[in-house]
């Protein structure tokens, strides 16, 4: 299947086009790097902890800072995650032996100003949406509502029951009410007991993230090394499956979709956690496959067309690669789409990064890696005074010469 049937594009021709889209969008990011946002990145790196918050309403994000404000929780960043979720993230502590105390003062925080928590009717119950399992298990155990003995193990599994219809999918830590657990299945009698010593505060954390300060700089430290890796190693690759300078531009254009892919986070102030590098580095290697497939078209046709000048080669190799490059890349972009669409909350960074690597990848291996090999023949040309001759000059005689001269260098190996 083909797009285009012989198409001619020009591609070299727009160059300064492609030259300076890549500028206004890497210059972009750097600045967003240094100057507005920073990188921004996940508590898996910095450290501390990000907790996930589910309301029964809407919540008021200002409000929620003013509580958290109280509780000395100043610097805390608050994000909405959704109609009725937010992120709040701490910064990492020293104390590396209390990793619960960023959770614990949330919850605290929110608990103080909850009209459930302030009713006089629940003065002594604990807050059942954030309780965790054990201590609803000890609680009926002491309470006995079954009346056979306190048994560990039944109660146990009740409270395993509750904790775990708490925080499906459909309730995120959220009860509405304590006849949501009867219907659920739950023994009216525990049900019964639960009322007597908890209440329903109308939000859950419902997952929490932390991360202590030593791991997240070693993690920091694996993920540049990892990437850094990934390119030198293909740089190798390519340098011994083609040429030096075939590495070079492949590399500096892997180079380019990382700079942007980094820099599109840090202008959308988008979190860089584990799964974004996970992304990273599979476009470093979507990116390295594409240029690989132009090069080594061209590569042939320098076999093939040896009076024909290197431009001109390049130009035609994009070309007849087009095709083919449009199918894969479009293929994978809409199922990267589709992901980012539908995949929620846990995976948008993760299919973010791929949606913009994957555009960007496909983009640098015809505008930014092809420009480079040229550029780097012309500059070899005039460093050596030969200038952009033909591929296959003429020696006296008329037999044509066995090497190129202007593709010294670049030469095309079996």
């Amino acid at each position: 299947m083909e797009f285009f049937r012989n198409p001619n594009i020009d591609w070299l021709g727009k160059k300064w086009h492609f030259l300076g889209f890549s500028l206004i969008f890497s210059v972009a990011g750097i600045l967003s790097m240094l100057f507005w946002h920073g990188i921004p990145l996940g508590v898996d790196f910095r450290g501390g902890t990000d907790a996930y918050i589910k309301f029964a309403s809407p919540p008021d994000v200002d409000k929620i800072r003013n509580d958290l404000n109280r509780v000395g929780l100043r610097d805390a960043r608050i994000q909405a995650a959704g109609a009725t979720e937010v992120l709040i993230s701490l910064a990492q502590t020293s104390n590396e032996t209390d990793l619960t105390k960023g959770k614990n003062q949330i919850i605290d925080a929110l608990e103080r100003t909850s009209s459930a928590a302030q009713d006089p009717a629940n003065k002594g119950k604990r807050d059942l949406d954030n309780t965790g399992m054990q201590t609803i298990a000890d609680y009926l155990a002491s309470k006995d509502p079954l009346g056979n003995g306190g048994d560990p193990k039944v109660y146990g599994a009740a409270a395993r029951a509750i904790v775990s219809f708490r925080d499906d999918k459909d309730h995120h830590g959220v009860l509405a009410s304590f006849d949501e657990l009867a219907q659920h299945g739950i023994d009216r009698r525990v049900v019964e007991s639960l009322k007597q010593g908890f209440f329903l505060s109308n939000f859950g954390v419902y997952r929490v993230e932390i991360v202590g300060p030593t791991v997240g700089n070693q993690l920091k430290k694996q993920a540049v090394l990892a990437i850094l890796y990934s390119l030198i190693g293909m740089l190798v690759y390519l340098w011994f499956r083609f040429e030096l300078i075939y590495g070079a531009a492949a590399v500096v254009a892997c180079f380019h979709d990382t700079l942007i892919t980094v820099g599109a986070f840090s202008l959308l102030n988008k979190e860089i956690s584990l799964t974004v590098i996970a992304a990273i580095l599979t476009l470093v290697g979507y990116s390295m496959n594409d240029t690989i497939v132009v090069f080594d078209r061209i590569r042939e046709n320098l076999k093939l067309n040896r009076r024909e000048r290197l431009d001109v080669i390049v130009n035609k190799s994009i070309n007849q690669t087009l095709s083919r490059t449009i199918l894969t890349s479009g293929l994978t972009f809409l199922t990267v789409l589709s992901l980012f669409l539908f995949g929620g909350d846990v995976l948008k960074g993760f299919s973010l990064a791929l949606v913009i690597g994957i555009l960007i990848g496909t983009y640098s291996s015809i505008a930014v890696a092809a420009p480079m090999l040229v550029a780097y023949q012309d500059w070899r040309g005039r460093r050596t005074g030969t200038g952009p001759v033909p591929v296959a000059v003429s020696k006296p005689g008329g037999k044509p010469q066995s090497k190129p001269q202007n593709l010294k260098g670049v030469k095309a190996r079996g």
